[in-house]
């Protein structure tokens, strides 16, 4: 089917939201990882410093922990505004940061950063004094707030009702922000949320129940359990281990002179795709197929353009004396599991 299509449904009772380029699985999102969801506010309770890092853990509700990296300047037992910033590994404590935003389809509130800004992917001077003139009308708050790009198009009324709300929110939470124990101040966003949040655009929507299996996104996810990627020029293999995801770029049947340029260039642009929908980061180690130096900067631009637009902040750190590429990603998602992947 050609087109964008968003389906909500569920995934063995999960809540789930798939993102359709032309019947092709864009994106993904399932509510299958335990603890806090990424976005959730707590009150947190400073527990102890970490030496030599800078850090500080905190307690949250119900004995689980928390780590901030910028620790500078608290002590054991006061209480701190934290948000979720991405899912917690085995073992780790739950990564937060002490820059509580509140994001919403149209708007961003943003709590000690005052000013109004509009993001820079609307151009049109036209459309961007008509969002301050909305914006003035109805926010006179303290916060600082940004407009987002899905406002380029967007109904007034809503963009208005969306800042007011995010406003409200900010306010109440931040009205909590005191006290001696810890507690949640808000859960944060499960995938049908997500999806109508962030994957902005137009795009046809469906939330008949069945419709993972109507629209065969089922065999889609079903796929992701291999960790093979086809490219068309060759193929790609994926594959995460404890302490880094190994990626392996092949040529294929192709013996061609330009088959290991053809291979390397179709695997950069597939890579972002194939890291978001198994929910993979942390350190990413590229076998690019055996290719001349001169090719390297070609193959770097293509990375580096085909992960500008992808959601999840990844880092290009760059090429080892061994000839691997090297990337840094957050870890915003939990990895898709292969037990849920078999139970499809």
């Amino acid at each position: 089917m050609k087109g964008r299509m968003i389906i909500l449904d569920h995934i063995n009772d999960m809540e789930a939201a798939a993102y359709l380029v032309d019947g092709k699985l864009d994106d993904l999102l399932i509510d299958h990882a335990d603890g806090p969801r990424p976005g959730a506010i707590f009150r947190a309770i400073c527990d102890r410093p970490i030496k030599g890092q800078g850090g500080m853990m905190l307690r949250l509700p119900d004995g689980e922990t928390a780590f901030l990296r910028q620790g500078k300047g608290l002590r054991p037992g006061q209480p701190l505004l934290v948000q979720v910033t991405g899912h917690a590994e085995d073992g780790k404590a739950v990564p937060v940061t002490d820059r509580v935003l509140f994001k919403s389809r149209y708007a961003i509130v943003t709590p000690g950063k005052p000013g109004l800004n509009i993001s820079r992917q609307i151009a049109d001077e036209d459309t961007r004094d008509a969002l301050l003139a909305v914006a003035h009308e109805v926010y006179d708050g303290d916060h600082g707030l940004i407009l987002r790009s899905a406002c380029d198009g967007a109904d007034a009324a809503e963009i208005a009702d969306d800042i007011l709300a995010m406003s409200a929110l900010a306010d109440a939470v931040l009205a909590d922000a005191t006290g001696n124990t810890p507690e949640a101040l808000t859960e944060g966003d499960g995938p049908h949320t997500l999806a109508w949040r962030d994957w902005a655009g137009a795009a046809t929507v469906i939330t008949d129940a069945g419709s993972f299996d109507a629209h065969g996104v089922l065999d889609q996810i079903s796929a992701l359990g291999s960790p093979l990627v086809p490219l068309g020029e060759g193929t790609m293999y994926v594959e995460p281990t404890r302490a880094l995801v190994a990626v392996d770029v092949n040529t294929g049947g192709d013996t061609s002179p330009a088959a290991a340029l053809k291979a390397n260039l179709a695997a950069a642009r597939a890579l972002p795709r194939a890291l978001r929908l198994r929910g993979l980061a942390g350190q990413i180690s590229i076998d690019f197929v055996s290719m001349s130096k001169a090719h390297r900067k070609q193959i770097e631009q293509s990375l580096r353009a085909a992960f500008k637009t992808d959601p999840i902040e990844t880092s290009l750190v760059g090429w080892t004396q061994m000839g691997l590429f090297e990337l840094q990603r957050k870890r915003e998602r939990p990895t898709l599991p292969g037990t849920l992947i078999k139970g499809i």
